[in-house]
């Protein structure tokens, strides 16, 4: 079964169809913009906040090598995007990026898209909300400039302070300097899922299973499920799942191709497939 399942509970699931929720531009600090579907987020002020995308990135898209103080998970549905010397993500690639790692630079294809999950990490230093990025990326601009991936200004005293733009808005929220968490891992994981093996699912006909990774003491998981048509399956509480194909019904709700289907508790919840399914699971970190 799902992971982190357990038994004698309802399970509250949430059924987000990708048709859903419009697509958008978003200014950004980075060189090149992006435009993104926002499918689901998280609790803001929580050390466990998140919050999921489907990104569109055209190839005037650029960001310098940095890292950050939460988590990512990216899975590449079309396109490639390149991060230099970690690897290229082409269709079917998974990766995550672990706090603190540094990585990139980043550049992408003509026409990329990506979902990106980015959520608190095993620090504790949560994930600042696109809300309180927004608000304080705008008050930056009326006193500095953003440019190339950082975050210019003139201080009181004439110096020319440059910073990480993600950093710089960070600590504008947070009001407190940044400190990144050591490196857990040195690089991203670059996973290539069609070399894992599909193993059955005991108690579960119809159902298997390819297991990619558990990352950090807060145990996040990222798998594929796979449901042939009419099977069903009890999905693990605690997860974020992604329809990377086929169509089928999560509760009372349908999905299809592209479907974020999000169960927050603990307790498990049935899907059953019309046609062969596979889903993308981000097991989410354990704070509790």
């Amino acid at each position: 079964m799902g992971s982190r399942a357990s038994v004698g509970k309802q399970s509250a699931i949430r059924v987000i169809g990708v048709e859903t929720v419009p697509m958008s531009a978003r200014a950004h600090v980075r060189t090149g913009g992006f435009s993104s579907r926002r499918l689901l987020d998280g609790r803001e002020g929580t050390p466990d906040n998140f919050s999921l995308q489907l990104s569109l990135t055209p190839d005037s898209y650029f960001s310098p090598r940095h890292r950050h103080n939460f988590d990512q998970v990216r899975y590449q549905i079309e396109g490639e995007y390149d991060f230099a010397s970690d690897g290229v993500m082409t269709p079917g690639v998974v990766a995550y990026f672990p706090e603190g790692t540094y990585y990139g630079p980043q550049s992408s294809s003509a026409h990329s898209l990506t979902l990106v999950l980015q959520f608190g990490g095993a620090s504790g230093n949560g994930y600042m909300s696109p809300e309180q990025y927004d608000r304080a990326a705008a008050e930056m601009r009326q006193v500095g400039t953003f440019a190339n991936g950082a975050y210019s200004v003139v201080a009181s005293d004439g110096r020319k302070i440059n910073k990480d733009a993600y950093e710089a808005v960070w600590e504008r929220v947070s009001g407190r300097p940044l400190v990144y968490p050591g490196e857990r891992y040195s690089r991203p994981v670059f996973m290539q899922p069609e070399n894992f093996a599909w193993h059955p699912i005991d108690g579960q006909p119809g159902a298997s299973r390819k297991f990619l990774g558990e990352f950090s003491e807060r145990r996040v998981q990222i798998a594929f499920y796979r449901i042939e048509s009419g099977a069903s399956l009890m999905l693990g509480g605690g997860s974020i799942y992604f329809v990377a194909s086929g169509s089928g019904v999560a509760g009372a709700r349908e999905f299809r191709v592209h479907t974020t289907i999000y169960i927050e508790d603990e307790a498990p919840a049935d899907i059953t497939a019309r046609e062969t399914v596979e889903l993308l699971q981000i097991g989410l970190p354990r704070f509790s």
